[in-house]
C-alpha cells in the first residue's frame, strides 16, 4: 500500500511546472527527470508508488529557473501554494542537500534516488548529443563511464554528487550508471513525445 500523495494531479503538477519555467531545457530536464524517476520506481520494486516518484522527479526544478539563488528554498513556498503535501515537499527540496541552503536531506529511497540521478540525467542528455544518433538508445556503457571520468566533459554536472547519490543508496557507481543509462534508453521515446508537446 503506498505511503506517499503528492496532493495534486499530475495535469496540476505540469500547470505548476510551467507556470514558473518557461526556458525549453528547463521543461525537459524537468519531464526527462520524471521519467527516469518511473522507470527507479519499477525497477525498485516502488510500483504502486510510481506516479509520486515521477511527479517528484518533474516537479524538482521548480524554482531554479527563476529564483537559481534560491533553489529548494524558494520551492517550498510555491508548491505549498499548488498544494503539494509536506512530504512531497520534503521529497522535491532534499534533492538540493549539501548543494543549496536546504535543510532537508535525502532519506527514503525515493529521495536518495533523486539526488543520484539528477545530475546524471544531465550528464548522459549531454553525452547522447554528443553522438550521431543523438540518442541513448544505442549508447554503451563504456562510453559513458569514459564521458563520466573526463572531468572537462559536461562540467556542470557534478561528479562529486553523483557518486555521494551512489553512496547513499549503497550502490557501486556502476551500478548507477548502468541503471540511470538503461532508465534513459527505455524512456526516450516518451520523454521525447512528451517535450514535443510541452515545450
Amino acid at each position: 500500500m503506498s505511503t506517499w500523495n503528492a496532493g495534486v494531479s499530475r495535469e496540476k503538477a505540469l500547470e505548476t511546472l510551467k507556470k514558473y519555467n518557461s526556458e525549453p531545457f528547463h521543461i525537459r530536464h524537468g519531464l526527462t527527470v520524471e521519467a527516469v524517476m518511473g522507470w527507479f520506481a519499477e525497477d525498485l520494486g516502488y510500483g504502486e508508488d510510481k506516479e509520486v516518484w515521477s511527479m517528484v522527479g518533474l516537479m524538482h526544478d521548480v524554482d531554479f529557473e527563476k529564483w537559481p539563488e534560491e533553489h529548494c528554498v524558494k520551492a517550498p513556498e510555491l508548491l505549498k501554494d499548488a498544494g503539494f503535501t509536506p512530504k512531497f515537499i520534503h521529497a522535491v527540496c532534499a534533492h538540493g542537500w549539501g548543494m543549496t541552503e536546504t535543510d532537508a536531506q535525502p532519506e527514503q529511497e525515493m529521495e536518495k534516488v533523486l539526488f543520484a540521478c539528477d545530475e546524471l540525467t544531465g550528464l548522459i542528455g549531454a553525452a547522447a548529443l554528443m553522438r550521431p544518433s543523438k540518442s541513448t538508445k544505442d549508447m554503451e556503457f563504456k562510453s559513458l563511464k569514459k564521458k563520466f571520468k573526463d572531468k572537462k566533459f559536461a562540467a556542470g554536472c557534478s561528479r562529486e554528487c553523483i557518486a555521494q547519490g551512489a553512496e547513499l543508496l549503497g550502490w557501486e557507481l556502476d551500478v548507477l550508471l548502468e541503471k540511470t543509462l538503461r532508465a534513459m534508453a527505455e524512456t526516450e521515446d516518451a520523454i521525447e513525445a512528451e517535450v514535443a508537446a510541452n515545450t
